[in-house]
């Protein structure tokens, strides 16, 4: 019964961000806030199937215990890919409200994801073996935290400052996405029920994906009508 919705579930996720962030991409319009906002869903979604696409097959199968390595090569690309759907959503933000210089801000930015990529390459995090060891597990999720404490900083502040409806609830799907996400990292191999909360974790990056979704509808759909009365 896990084996099938689990599947079901990943399949339905995995179709819905990527078809989203190809709708995006492709209706965008020169937009290049919500033309970056599809490529971070496209990443999200080819990234995460790295890793759901091995588990369904365990899941459906002979089980996760005969397909560690590709579980943990799944993993291991999923953190990267991860890393860069950040560093667009980042630069989402600067398209959005305009900012311009920070250079500070945007080394910042790059140099915690450089720190996350380069840990998670380390040999020590064994990520083809069964029993990977947990402190590596939390040294290369810290400047991961960092790097989603800033974007969720700067979201915040500016959707706030800007009255941005869309936008308005965007820090806190990526709050939501750590905290769920942060249990799983500490106590997921000593207590395996503590996974279902990928589960909700997952949901929380549909809704950062949708919200940017419907932003660009809505404001399509409001240019349209505004060129219409002009006409």
């Amino acid at each position: 019964m896990q084996a099938i919705a689990e599947t079901l579930f990943d399949i339905v996720y995995l179709v819905t961000v990527i078809t989203i962030g190809v709708l995006m991409i492709r209706g965008s319009g020169g937009d290049r806030q919500y033309r970056l906002f599809g490529w971070m869903a496209v990443v999200l979604g080819a990234g995460d199937s790295f890793h759901l696409v091995p588990r369904a097959f365990a899941l459906c199968t002979t089980g996760l215990e005969n397909y560690t390595a590709a579980l943990g090569l799944g993993k291991w690309i999923t953190s990267v890919t991860m890393t860069v759907f950040y560093l667009l959503l980042y630069h989402v933000w600067r398209e959005r409200y305009r900012v311009t210089g920070q250079n500070s801000l945007t080394a910042a930015v790059y140099a915690l994801a450089a720190a996350r990529v380069a840990l998670c390459m380390m040999p020590q995090n064994r990520w083809l073996d069964a029993d990977a060891p947990l402190s590596w597990g939390i040294c290369r999720n810290i400047p991961f935290a960092l790097l989603g404490l800033v974007v969720i900083l700067l979201f915040y502040h500016s959707a706030r400052e800007h009255q941005d409806k869309a936008f308005r609830w965007m820090w806190l799907t990526i709050v939501l996405s750590f905290g769920f996400y942060i249990p799983v990292v500490l106590w997921a191999d000593a207590v395996p029920l503590v996974g279902m909360l990928m589960i909700p974790k997952t949901c929380a990056y549909v809704w950062t994906v949708l919200i940017g979704y419907f932003a660009m509808k809505q404001e399509q759909n409001e240019r349209r009508n505004n060129d219409e009365t002009l006409h």
